[in-house]
């Protein structure tokens, strides 16, 4: 086994954005791709990670940019300031995760016709963006996403199959939300489930989470539990499917 990783530059309009990108050199051809969406903070050595081990497994992995080429942010208020305008305007976010996908699909290792998006917390929110958007994926997995629909999307034409993976007691996200996500997939006639970890806060799969007044703590069980049951959905609609 050979992990390669590097970062690659791409466009959205004017703005330059740089994902970062890991496969494994030792396969031969092509092999499906999963697209790894950021948390509020930015494209930052979290996803790097999740790049990596989803190249072991034999994924082109590709952690997407929403903000802009080295763009962070470093505490709560600078990442809150950084994600707000999209959080306003979701489809500049929507066009912004198009990029990406395209950015993804034309990498000369890429099987553009298996092709999954998963994301944590606000990456979470954009895996289903790209769902709610229409676009041509076989699926998306949100970790602690948020869950506020899209409102310039109120009747999304969904193609992908969604797994959310919900912390039950996450303060970031109402029982309503939850409730009203479940009845938005529905009228979609979307292929949905949903997995909600008991005793469980936002951001758990982070190891460095760890602020309880905040609302975000890890959870280890939750953690490995999550990543399991997306691994195993990855496998259900890019490998064997």
């Amino acid at each position: 086994m050979a992990i390669v990783s590097n970062t690659v530059d791409y466009l959205d309009g004017d703005t330059v954005l740089q994902g970062f990108f890991a496969y494994d050199d030792s396969l031969q051809g092509q092999r499906p791709v999963v697209l790894i969406h950021h948390a509020w903070a930015g494209r930052d050595e979290f996803v790097a990670e999740k790049a990596r081990k989803l190249a072991s497994l034999g994924y082109l992995a590709f952690a997407a940019d929403v903000y802009g080429k080295g763009i962070r942010g470093n505490n709560t208020a600078e990442n809150a300031a950084l994600m707000q305008p999209f959080m306003q305007n979701r489809a500049m976010l929507q066009q912004r995760l198009l990029a990406a996908l395209n950015a993804a699909r034309v990498m000369p290792w890429a099987d553009d016709e298996r092709i999954a998006a998963i994301g944590f917390c606000f990456g979470g929110l954009c895996a289903l963006d790209l769902a709610r958007s229409g676009a041509a994926i076989r699926g998306v997995v949100s970790f602690h996403g948020l869950l506020l629909p899209a409102d310039n999307l109120p009747a999304p034409d969904i193609k992908a199959k969604i797994l959310v993976l919900h912390g039950a007691d996450d303060p970031m996200v109402s029982i309503d939300q939850v409730v009203a996500l479940q009845q938005e997939l529905t009228r979609a006639r979307a292929d949905w489930q949903m997995h909600s970890y008991g005793h469980t806060m936002h951001a758990f799969t982070n190891p460095a989470a760890n602020d309880p007044g905040f609302g975000t703590v890890y959870n280890p069980v939750a953690d490995r539990r999550s990543w399991q049951a997306a691994l195993n959905f990855l496998d259900e609609i890019l490998v064997v499917s």
